[in-house]
C-alpha cells in the first residue's frame, strides 16, 4: 500500500470538518427560525379590523368569515364567528307577501320557510344580511313540519290563528325541531335566525311555565344558532334582556316605545348590538325621537308585517 503524505492527510481533514454533515445548516427552505414569528400563539383579546397575510397555522380558520370579529388564528370562546348587527343599523321586517328586493336597507327580517334560497340569494347578491324569522314558541297549523309536534307539547291558543303555545320544558322533544329549522336557515344561506315567542312563561300557555324554564330554553335556541354559524336575535323578552344579553346578538321589539319599556333594550346598545324596533299604533312623531336618542333600528309597519314601512 502506499502511504499517504501528511500534508495530504491534513488537508482531508480540514475539507471534512467544513462539509455538509447533519450537524450543517439547514436549506434556507426548510429552516427553523431561533426566535418564534411576530405573531403571537396566543390570541389577543381584539382581533385585527383587517387580516394579514399570516402563516396558515393549525389554528388558523379555512373558511372566509363574515367580519372582522371573526379573524383567523383564535380559538378564544368570546370570538365569533358569525355576524352582529352593530346599533342603528337600517332593516326591513316583512312576513307576508312577495319580499320587495328594493328597499335600500342593509337587513332584511324574513320568513324561513316562505323565502325560498333563490330570494335569500338576491337579496345577499345586493350585499344584505337577511334574517331567518322561526316560530320557537308557539305550533304552527300551516308549516310543512306541522306533524313532528306530538300532541302532548301543544298548549293552548295564542291571539294567532292555527297557534298554539308549546311546552318548552319539554327539551327532548323541541330541540331536535328547531335544529331542523335553523339547518334549513343556514343552507337557504341566512345570517341569523329571529326566534319568536320566546316569552311563553309570561302568558295563559297552558303550561305551568316560569323564567327559569324560559331561560334554558332560550339559552339552548342561541346554542343551537351559534352552532350553526348564525346569528340569533332576542325577540321581546324584555324581563329577562340583563341574562341573555351576553348570548344573544341582536333584539327584535315590538311596541316598546307603546308600554313605554324601551329603556329595557339599551343593555343591546351598550354591549354594541342592535335593536331592531318596530311600533304598530304610534305615530313616527311619537316614538322616533326617543328611540333614536337609545340607538335603536325604528320604523313604523303595519300589523301584518307586509313590505310597507316608515322608518324613523
Amino acid at each position: 500500500m502506499r502511504k499517504t503524505p501528511a500534508g495530504l492527510v491534513l488537508l482531508v481533514l480540514v475539507l471534512t470538518s467544513c462539509s455538509g454533515g447533519p450537524s450543517g445548516r439547514q436549506d434556507p427552505a426548510t429552516r427553523v427560525p431561533s426566535s418564534p414569528p411576530a405573531i403571537s400563539a396566543t390570541p389577543t383579546g381584539t382581533p385585527a379590523a383587517t387580516p394579514t397575510a399570516a402563516p396558515t397555522t393549525a389554528a388558523s380558520r379555512t373558511t372566509p368569515q363574515p367580519t372582522s370579529q371573526a379573524a383567523a388564528g383564535s380559538t378564544a370562546p368570546a370570538q365569533r364567528k358569525w355576524w352582529v348587527p352593530a346599533p342603528g343599523t337600517a332593516w326591513q321586517w316583512q312576513l307576508h307577501g312577495e319580499i320587495d328586493l328594493n328597499v335600500d336597507v342593509p337587513v332584511y327580517d324574513v320568513d324561513g320557510v316562505e323565502t325560498s334560497a333563490d330570494t335569500v340569494r338576491a337579496l345577499k347578491d345586493r350585499g344584505r344580511r337577511v334574517i331567518c324569522y322561526v316560530n320557537a314558541g308557539a305550533h304552527e297549523d300551516f308549516r310543512p313540519d306541522k306533524h313532528h309536534f306530538p300532541e302532548q307539547v301543544l298548549g293552548g291558543g295564542n291571539d294567532w290563528k292555527g297557534e298554539r303555545w308549546l311546552d318548552i320544558r319539554r327539551l327532548d322533544v323541541l330541540v331536535p325541531l328547531m335544529a331542523r329549522r335553523f339547518d334549513e336557515c343556514r343552507d337557504k344561506g341566512f345570517d341569523a335566525v329571529e326566534a319568536d315567542l320566546v316569552d311563553g312563561y309570561q302568558h295563559d300557555t297552558g303550561f305551568p311555565l316560569t323564567a327559569d324554564h324560559q331561560l334554558a330554553y332560550n339559552r339552548v335556541l342561541a346554542r343551537l344558532a351559534h352552532e350553526r354559524g348564525l346569528a340569533i336575535g332576542l325577540k321581546n323578552d324584555l324581563d329577562q334582556v340583563p341574562q341573555l344579553v351576553d348570548e344573544f346578538d341582536f333584539a327584535v321589539n315590538e311596541s316598546c316605545a307603546e308600554f313605554n319599556e324601551c329603556e329595557k333594550l339599551t343593555p343591546f346598545v351598550r354591549a354594541g348590538k342592535a335593536v331592531f324596533h318596530t311600533e304598530y299604533k304610534l305615530g313616527n312623531e311619537q316614538f322616533c325621537p326617543r328611540t333614536r336618542a337609545l340607538g335603536f333600528s325604528s320604523m313604523r309597519k303595519q300589523k301584518d308585517l307586509n313590505a310597507q314601512r316608515w322608518p324613523c
